[in-house]
């Protein structure tokens, strides 16, 4: 159980799941206010380009099966 104050005038037992969907609730409510049109995107990494792995060419190396 996790007790929550709001303003320091009620306290009550809430449960984790409750607990957590409030604050879902609020970090969607926050990203929606932050979000000025499609400029939100900004703030998560560029992305940056994978390494593909190198073949193995010791067949080729040593000539042959």
């Amino acid at each position: 159980m996790i007790y929550l104050t709001e303003d320091n005038k009620d306290v009550r037992k809430v449960d984790l799941a409750e607990a957590m969907r409030q604050k879902l609730q609020q970090k969607k409510q926050q990203q929606a206010d932050n979000k000025p049109g499609l400029k939100g995107n900004l703030q998560t990494k560029a992305l940056k380009t994978q390494n593909n792995k190198k073949p193995n060419n010791q067949r080729r190396r040593t000539g042959g099966s």
